[in-house]
């Protein structure tokens, strides 16, 4: 009887406390997540409005002139071979490196052959490798380019004060440096093809208010495997859709960092390059922007570059590109706030929409939705708490929907993209919060794993397999992701339950999340 007794008492202060606190702060979660998405809703359909209408406004100009793109595809070819580039800016590249052994020469190649004046283009190598043997390579690759006539440097620092930011400042400190009035950004893996600058510079030289030319990546290895199939998915809306958006819109969009021509004067205008976050290339877009100047997203110019095959990259990198913009909102808010060159509308743009929806609520709403809300949801029982179906079901599939439309190719993975961006979600509000309150990874630098992906040669593929076998050597037979696995052990139990007291069929959803946690997991994501 004192057991009964007991047990009736401990459900009783169960039933207390759930519908004195666990529902009212469900209930608060689902409505707060019922705001953020909204929010997200908004901002997606008012991009693909805005795209949808460029769009439309191309293929009237097309119809209008059908002969207009078709005479200028030399980029002004017959000048250059004709002596005719005085009037032409002296342009730097700058390809910043740390132990790139795989594709130290593809990045150097291509900068050589880019088509421009040899009087008129300076090749900077700035190489923070710490590995003796890889600085010899690539010194020696830069030698090699310079007996063929090439302008190139090559720089070394001591320390990797500053990391990327750090090594880019320095090089633009270099006296030959100071007579250049663009810099093009290469990072390591990235093959411009040989007219690039023929098709950026020239919108530099056409419009003095303009800072900075962004060309679109091309992702030579997105067929690998699904993690870059799921990588092309994603980083084709930001290109097709945010870039352009924020082009068209507001003359200002995130550097992403490579694959862009600066005017060297907005450059030093906006303070140069800083080292206070992880995403110093966003750091400088804003404060550039700030200052007055505008951007130009040219989407027909198509840089070739690599994806990050391995699972660890990856999180590496998403760690980075989440905790950056999050700190960077926290540094520079009163900055743009107290920004008095700028328009209200622009500084509206840049918090809200730029950082606040697309930089932490797009993180934030879907970790906690779809991996906290839901089971608990399933756990407390959908009697007592309202969970609204367009929050549930309508608006993020249409939030899916206008992401996944820009790669129809890739349209059959959509299950899967939706489960792995789940899964990411976690990693990705973690580094947010980490950005937002600054703790101790918010600074926290790992160059992305590059296996030399960017070509299709016969001598490169080999190359690229030699590297992969290497690679894998190193790696462990099995290598077991703990956060993912609890995640998914908790999923699993969740829909379980849903299975055996549930009513909502949410359990269909519950074991499809959790098994992409349990394969992300055991580490079946990504090149093995």
């Amino acid at each position: 009887m004192r057991g009964v007794s007991m047990l009736t008492m401990a459900r009783a202060a169960w039933a207390a406390v759930r519908y004195a606190v666990v529902v009212p702060l469900l209930q608060l979660a689902v409505y707060l997540c019922a705001a953020m998405s909204l929010m997200l809703f908004a901002e997606r359909l008012y991009m693909g409005l805005v795209v949808a209408a460029l769009w439309l406004r191309r293929r009237r100009r097309q119809r209008r002139n059908p002969s207009r793109n078709k005479g200028d595809d030399d980029g002004g070819a017959g000048d250059l071979e004709s002596g005719g580039g005085e009037d032409l800016p002296m342009v730097l590249v700058q390809i910043p490196m740390f132990n790139e052994k795989q594709v130290y020469r593809l990045s150097i190649g291509a900068a050589c052959g880019l088509w421009w004046p040899a009087d008129k283009l300076v090749i900077q190598v700035l190489d923070d490798s710490t590995d003796a043997g890889i600085r010899a390579l690539v010194e020696a690759e830069c030698r090699r380019w310079a007996g063929k006539g090439v302008q190139i440097r090559y720089e070394n620092r001591s320390n990797r004060s500053g990391y990327k930011a750090g090594a880019m400042r320095e090089g633009l400190k270099k006296g030959y440096a100071r007579d250049c009035e663009l810099v093009a950004v290469f990072d390591a893996d990235f093959q411009p093809d040989a007219d690039f600058l023929r098709r950026t510079v020239p919108v530099l030289q056409a419009d003095p208010a303009v800072a900075l030319v962004q060309a679109r990546w091309r992702f030579v290895n997105a067929d690998e495997c699904i993690l870059t199939r799921i990588q092309e998915m994603s980083l084709d809306y930001h290109f097709s859709v945010e870039q352009e958006v924020g082009s068209a819109c507001h003359g200002f969009f995130g550097f992403n960092g490579t694959a862009g021509v600066w005017r060297v004067q907005a450059l030093a205008d906006a303070g140069g390059w800083k080292d206070r976050t992880t995403v110093e290339d966003m750091d400088l877009a804003v404060r550039a922007s700030m200052r007055g100047w505008r951007f130009v997203y040219a989407g027909d110019v198509q840089v070739r570059n690599e994806l990050p095959s391995s699972f660890k990259a990856y999180r590496y990198q998403q760690h980075r590109w989440s905790c950056g913009p999050a700190n960077l909102m926290r540094k520079m808010f009163w900055e743009i706030v107290a920004s008095r060159q700028v328009s209200a509308w622009k500084k509206v743009h840049v918090l809200y929409g730029f950082f606040f929806v697309r930089k932490v609520v797009a993180h934030l709403v879907t970790f906690l939705f779809y991996c906290v809300v839901i089971p608990a949801y399933v756990l407390v029982g959908g009697q007592d708490v309202r969970l609204p179906k367009y929050v549930a079901m309508y608006v993020p599939a249409i939030i899916t929907l206008l992401n996944a439309v820009c790669t129809p190719r890739s349209w059959h993975l959509l299950v899967f993209w939706i489960l792995f961006e789940n899964v990411m979600s976690m990693h990705r509000s973690k580094a947010t919060i980490i950005g937002l309150v600054e703790a101790s990874r918010a600074n926290e630098w790992v160059v992305t794993e590059k296996l030399g992906s960017v070509t299709s040669t016969p001598a490169a593929a080999t190359t690229m397999a030699a590297n992969k076998g290497a690679i894998k050597k190193k790696k462990s037979q099995s290598s077991i992701l703990a956060p993912e696995i609890v995640m998914g052990l908790c999923l699993l139990y969740c829909a379980i339950y849903d299975i055996v007291f549930g009513h909502d069929h949410f359990y269909v959803y519950l074991l499809m999340q959790s098994a992409a946690a349990f394969v992300i997991g055991f580490g079946y994501v990504g090149s093995q």
